[in-house]
């Protein structure tokens, strides 16, 4: 892939081939141990141009960062939505549904290390279910665990930041069985993580899921040199790297820079913009 360090400006041009971006509500729990609450929860979904009941279409959940909602990526930043329209309509990759959900539950003061490890339950037993039996996906709306294992090809997870955290803790540890493509931009452990478990929570992860003839077909890792997640991120997933044989540099892993790149969401939408380009090949 050619990399970019700007986005190209056709990809923010007004686009004739406009995808739609649809509210998409669930029932689902807190899943507190001794505790658990039901709870109505909410996510926005794109579709792409031309979305067709009769197609079936590859998925990604995309998640936030910290201390925001699923509002991020479509609605505060409706210019995400333009730079995906131009994008599938140039033919850089076939459309795909992108959802947007949060791994909050109502308060985005809850705590960061309890919800990244937390929204696992939620993601495996309601979301990709409830998702995957309303749109056309590969599932073809079997959303039993045993079809969405046998569909995990054709569905991938990235989040930004905190979000980022999410992709390695939510999809990669606790859902290894249910996605093959991730993308976690910005963040891997946090400034107050353990980089020595996190290194070994991940070769452990490829290790198990490989025994059981799992792969990981692309983890598109992605950050900027000046990021404040830079460091952690690097540091874990070089030391993975250099110990894990499941991850192969060029194959099916790749770590994408920015120069001079921050924790931004001019950034964070590069990442998108590149890890598109490898998911679902």
């Amino acid at each position: 892939m050619d990399y970019v360090y700007e986005m190209p400006a056709e990809m923010l041009k007004e686009c004739d081939k406009k995808g739609t971006v649809e509210r998409f509500e669930y029932d689902t729990n807190t899943y507190d141990e001794g505790n658990n609450k039901p709870l109505k929860k909410g996510a926005w979904v794109y579709l792409p141009y031309g979305y067709d009941d009769s197609k079936k279409y590859n998925v990604l959940y995309l998640l936030h960062g910290g201390g925001v909602t699923e509002d991020w990526w479509f609605k505060m930043f409706p210019d995400t939505v333009t730079i995906l329209d131009n994008f599938f309509a140039a033919g850089k990759a076939d459309g795909c549904i992108i959802v947007t959900p949060t791994y909050y539950r109502g308060d985005v003061n809850e705590d960061a290390e309890y919800v990244t490890e937390h929204f696992h339950i939620e993601l495996r037993k309601d979301l990709i279910p409830a998702v995957e039996k309303h749109y056309s996906t590969y599932a073809n709306g079997d959303v039993t665990e045993e079809n969405l294992v046998k569909t995990r090809d054709h569905r991938a997870f990235a989040g930004l930041s905190l979000g980022s955290m999410t992709t390695y803790r939510a999809a990669l540890y606790n859902n290894f069985d249910l996605f093959a493509w991730y993308g976690p931009f910005s963040g891997c452990c946090g400034p107050k993580g353990d980089h020595d478990l996190e290194v070994k929570r991940i070769t452990e992860t490829l290790k198990a899921g490989a025994k059981k003839g799992l792969d990981v077909k692309f983890m598109f890792c992605a950050n900027g040199d000046k990021d404040i997640a830079f460091n952690d991120q690097s540091d874990v997933m070089s030391k993975v790297l250099s110990i894990c044989p499941e991850l192969t540099d060029g194959v099916n892993y790749d770590f994408y820079v920015i120069p001079g790149g921050v924790h931004d969401m001019k950034a964070w939408q590069l990442h998108l913009y590149h890890a598109l380009q490898v998911f679902f090949k």
